[in-house]
């Protein structure tokens, strides 16, 4: 009998140990298992570190040697005038002229005065963002001795500014973004009555570049969100 109770009392202590062992564990799942998502938002103003500029023109005639003879000496013209304003060989390209045989387009050729359409396209490729600006407001020089820029697309685009520096300010914008997100989270918790635990998981988006507005594509807003979550406990 004595045994018994013995082993009775035993076997008691031991399923309240047990019990208490499973609630334990219950509850810091069930912690682990409370999470909050944040968002945490870095985005800053950059200037563009590069330029793409298309100086484009025209010439109509009849006679496609001729038009080769003007487009050859114009393009010398424009060249001359980039590098009078502070551009180097290396950073101006001449692209072979585009003709265009009217006479080919048409059903009716009888108003066609010119056959030919000739189009000359000399690129501006440049870091010197600022310099290359300066010289896109001295287009009338040209102008001045014949020689008219228009404004027509190329490759979809005239003027094209670029950021390159991305991978500089990256990890300082990727740091921030994750404060941010820190940040919401701690004031969720302590709303909430609740403490902060530890990164449960962590998703960095993309890194996006835009024009800052329509009027000032040198200025870019780069911008970059990252996505974490976090166990919260009481």
């Amino acid at each position: 009998m004595k045994n018994y109770y013995v082993e009775a009392t035993i076997l008691a202590v031991a399923i309240v140990v047990f019990g208490t062992f499973v609630k334990n564990s219950l509850d810091r799942f069930t912690d682990k298992e409370r999470v909050v998502t944040v968002k945490g938002l870095s985005e800053r103003e950059v200037p563009a570190d590069k330029v793409i500029w298309p100086l484009i023109y025209k010439e109509l005639g009849n006679d496609p040697a001729d038009i080769y003879q003007r487009i050859e000496k114009k393009n010398a013209t424009v060249m001359d005038f980039l590098k009078k304003h502070g551009l180097t060989d290396n950073e101006i390209s001449v692209n072979p002229p585009q003709v265009k045989d009217r006479f080919a387009d048409s059903w009716s050729q009888e108003n066609i005065l010119n056959r030919y359409v000739a189009s000359s396209v000399i690129i501006v490729n440049s870091t010197q963002v600022d310099l290359v600006r300066n010289i896109m407001q001295k287009q009338a020089e040209l102008m001045k001795i014949g020689i008219a820029l228009i404004s027509e697309d190329y490759g979809n685009n005239m003027v094209k500014y670029e950021f390159t520096g991305l991978n500089e300010i990256k990890p300082e914008m990727v740091e921030e973004s994750t404060k941010n997100a820190r940040a919401t989270a701690e004031k969720f918790a302590k709303d909430s009555d609740s403490e902060l635990g530890k990164i449960r998981r962590a998703t960095q988006g993309q890194f996006s570049i835009t024009n800052r507005d329509n009027n000032t594509p040198y200025i870019k807003n780069v911008r970059v969100v990252s996505t974490i979550e976090y166990y919260i406990r009481d």
